[in-house]
């Protein structure tokens, strides 16, 4: 259902109920909706009512707030459904061209061992997918076999088995991905285009919520943390950066997007321009 137009007889959603709902958010994945997103919440959450049998905003909210496992799907549900999930193949083209033509050939020159990167919030895997398609480009260029290990993250358990079966349709494909790079990449299936293996098999995914530990993620030579930390607090996002840095790699490197700027005390990250792109360099 498009997220202007709500069903009909939808229940209303009164301001302690939106209240609890941003509460929610707030607590389980650091979502910061802010005032004024009533009609947001109404018309994502309003579908969720009926599937799950819930009579009003005011069951779902006593949902929300109960301790019991037998809510826990719907509270799985409502974080998906208020969970963007805007992706595109090489979102801002410019910071793959530099890990293509900058970073891995460094990496290549100076490290030995496996290369390991991380795309977090990588929704259905457009952009760990896309770095995969640089690495195989970048060690064609410079004529190397190296291992390449990307793990791409996402809160949403529905967006991550989206990511594992790497078949995509033509207007997914529309979006960023050319002629030439369809051809070479993606074989035509019945159900779309599949990823291929050359790619795909660099890629593993999991489902993973950015407000916990990194731990055991281990550490990491890249990371993508783009387009998710606008949606967070600022205390939230400067830890999520700050854990993002414990993360790296000495001399590794950190993509944010082109909207989103580090904090200027935040002094674990020298920042990289290139003629059109930033980056970051752990210190």
């Amino acid at each position: 259902m498009p997220l202007d137009k709500l069903p009909d007889g939808a229940p209303e959603l009164c301001q302690t109920e939106y209240q609890a709902v941003c509460a929610f958010l707030n607590d389980h994945c650091g979502i910061l909706l802010g005032e004024n997103k009533q009609y947001l919440v109404k018309s994502r959450l309003s579908p969720l009512l009926g599937k799950f049998d819930v009579n009003s905003f005011a069951d779902l909210v006593n949902a929300l707030t109960s301790k019991l496992n037998l809510h826990l799907k719907l509270k799985e549900a409502v974080i998906e459904a208020m969970t963007t999930n805007e992706t595109s193949w090489f979102r801002d083209e410019s910071q793959f061209t530099a890990l293509k033509e900058i970073i891995f050939p460094e990496l290549f020159s100076k490290k030995n061992g496996t290369i390991k990167i991380w795309s977090a919030a990588c929704s259905s895997g457009q952009e760990p997918y896309s770095i995969g398609i640089c690495s195989v480009e970048a060690l064609q260029a410079a004529n190397k076999n190296r291992a390449i290990q990307i793990i791409g993250t996402d809160i949403s358990e529905a967006m991550i088995e989206e990511a594992r079966k790497a078949v995509y349709s033509d207007l997914a494909l529309s979006r960023g991905i050319n002629a030439t790079t369809k051809a070479r990449y993606f074989i035509k299936d019945y159900d779309g285009y599949i990823l291929n293996p050359e790619v795909s098999q660099q890629v593993r995914f999991q489902q993973f919520n950015l407000l916990k530990p990194f731990t055991a993620l281990g550490r990491f030579d890249i990371i993508f943390c783009r387009n998710v930390l606008i949606y967070f607090s600022e205390q939230i996002k400067r830890d999520i950066l700050q854990r993002i840095a414990e993360s790296l790699e000495t001399g590794g490197y950190l993509f944010l997007s082109s909207t989103e700027a580090m904090p200027a005390d935040l002094h674990e990250f020298e920042p990289i321009h290139t003629e059109d792109s930033c980056f970051y360099r752990k210190t």
